[in-house]
C-alpha cells in the first residue's frame, strides 16, 4: 500500500511526496490507521524505523480535520513529550516538514535556550507543542502553557525518558490533561518498568512490535577490534584518513574525553567537532548543522547523541569506547543504516572492556565479527600516525638519559 492510497488530508500527502515518503515501513503500515481511529497504541519498535512519521502523519491529518470544524484555531491539541533537546529540534522538524501545507502552528519547545522567544510562539497559538519535562513545567508554572485542550498525548522514547527519571514528570502531565484524550506510547525497549507506566496511561491500547530477533538494523554491518586503550587514536586516525570522504561518528564516554580526541585527530591534521552535554544550545545545533551538511565530516559525541536523533548519511559509527550499558549499542549503531541505506559499525575494545563486550553480544544475541589484526598490522597502524607515539617519546628521553650519564663518565675521566 502506498501513502497516496491513504485516507489522509491531500495536503499531507503532497508533503510525503516531495519529502520522497512512497510506501509505509512496517511500523507506520501499523501504527497510522489505529491512530487515525483515535485509538490508544502502545508501540515498539527499534531504530530507525521510521517511529516519528508513524505518529506525525495521523496526528497532523487528525488536528487538520478538527481545524477546519472549529471556530478556534491554533489551541494546543497535540503535546509531544521527549527526554532531550535534540529529539525535541528533530521531532519537530518532522512535524514541520509534513505539516508544511497545513495551517498548523508546531513548536519545539527546550532548556538551554532564552525563553522569550518561545513564549512568544505560545502566545500566537501553538497546536503541536514538542517538549522536554524541564522547559514545558516552567512554562506552566508562569501560566503560559494551558494543558487544558489537550487532546493527543505522545510519549515518544519512553523507556528513556524512565532512565532519565521523569516517569514523576509524566503522571503529572496526564493529570493536568482533559480526562478523554487520546495516548500514543512510543518505546524502542519493553520492560516490567515500561509495561507498568504504558498501562498506567493508555486505555485498552492497541498493541504494536515491530522488533526482529537481531536488535540491530540488518542494514549495518558491526565488527570490533581489539584495541588497547592508549591506542585506539591511532586507529582511529588510520580510519579516518584510509575513508577521507565518509561520515564518521564517533562514540566516547565522557565529554572530557569527546575533547582530548578530537585534539588528538587535530594534532594529526583532521578536522572534528564534538558534541555533548558540557556544550551551550546554540553551539550543540551549530556543531549538529556542520555534520548534517557535512561541512565537517567526523563528529565525536557522547551518548547524548545515542538515541533517536536521525543524522542523515552516516557511513561509519565508531564505539571509540563500548558503552557502559549494553543497549546504547543498539542505540549508537542505530545511527546509520537508517531507513534504505547500509551503513558500518566499528567497534574498539581494550582488554579493560572485554565484559562489556561480553555483555553486549548477550544482548543482541550474537557474537560480533572480529577484525584479526596481527602483530606486524597493529605496529604498522601505530607507525601510520602523523602524532609521534608515546613508546617513542619514552625512547628517546632514555637515550638522553644515556647521553647525560655518558657525559658525566666522560668528563670524570
Amino acid at each position: 500500500m502506498k501513502f497516496e492510497q491513504y485516507n489522509i488530508s491531500p495536503d499531507i500527502k503532497e508533503s510525503l511526496a516531495e519529502l520522497g515518503f512512497k510506501r509505509p515501513t512496517d511500523i507506520q503500515f501499523k501504527a497510522i490507521p489505529s491512530i487515525l481511529k483515535g485509538e490508544d497504541v502502545l508501540a515498539i519498535a527499534q531504530t530507525g524505523t521510521g517511529k516519528t512519521a508513524a505518529f506525525a502523519i495521523p496526528v497532523l491529518h487528525l488536528l487538520q480535520q478538527k481545524q477546519l470544524n472549529r471556530r478556534v484555531s491554533h489551541q494546543l491539541r497535540c503535546l509531544v513529550m521527549v527526554p532531550t533537546r535534540e529529539l525535541a529540534i528533530q521531532i519537530a522538524t518532522v512535524f514541520e516538514q509534513i505539516g508544511q501545507y497545513t495551517d498548523l502552528n508546531i513548536l519545539g519547545l527546550f532548556g538551554g535556550v532564552d525563553q522569550e522567544e518561545q513564549t512568544r510562539q505560545l502566545k500566537r497559538g501553538v497546536d503541536i507543542l514538542i517538549a522536554t519535562p524541564g522547559r514545558m513545567f516552567d512554562l506552566i508554572n508562569q501560566k503560559f502553557i494551558d494543558l487544558s485542550t489537550v487532546r493527543i498525548l505522545v510519549l515518544d522514547e519512553a523507556d528513556h525518558m524512565l532512565d532519565l527519571g521523569f516517569n514523576r514528570d509524566i503522571r503529572d502531565v496526564k493529570r493536568l490533561l482533559p480526562r478523554e484524550h487520546q495516548t500514543l506510547f512510543f518505546s524502542a525497549t519493553i520492560d516490567e518498568k515500561i509495561k507498568d507506566l504504558a498501562y498506567a496511561l493508555v486505555r485498552n491500547p492497541i498493541r504494536i512490535q515491530v522488533s526482529p530477533q537481531d536488535p540491530v538494523s540488518k542494514n549495518v554491518s558491526h565488527a570490533v577490534a581489539y584495541v588497547e586503550m592508549d591506542d585506539k587514536r591511532f586507529f582511529l586516525e588510520r580510519l579516518v584518513k584510509e575513508l577521507p570522504d565518509k561520515k564518521i561518528l564517533v562514540f566516547v564516554r565522557t565529554k572530557v574525553r569527546a575533547e582530548r580526541v578530537m585534539q588528538a585527530m587535530q594534532r594529526v591534521g583532521i578536522t572534528a567537532i564534538t558534541m555533548h552535554s558540557g556544550k551551550e544550545q546554540d553551539d550543540r545545533l551549530q556543531v549538529m548543522d556542520k555534520f548534517k551538511e557535512g561541512e565537517v565530516k567526523m563528529l565525536i559525541t557522547t551518548d547524548v547523541n545515542a538515541r533517536g536523533i536521525d543524522i542523515p548519511n552516516v557511513d561509519y559509527v565508531v564505539n571509540y569506547d563500548l558503552p557502559d550499558l549494553p543497549e546504547n549499542y543498539v542505540h549508537r549503531v542505530g545511527r546509520t543504516g537508517r531507513g534504505i541505506h547500509k551503513g558500518q559499525a566499528v567497534s574498539f575494545c581494550s582488554t579493560e572492556e572485554k565484559p562489556v563486550l561480553e555483555k553486549i553480544q548477550q544482548y543482541i544475541g550474537k557474537d560480533i565479527r572480529e577484525m584479526t589484526i596481527n602483530k606486524d598490522a597493529y605496529r604498522e597502524t601505530i607507525g601510520f600516525s602523523e602524532e609521534v607515539p608515546h613508546d617513542n617519546w619514552r625512547q628517546l628521553l632514555e637515550d638522553d638519559k644515556k647521553a647525560v650519564a655518558n657525559a658525566r663518565k666522560k668528563k670524570k675521566k
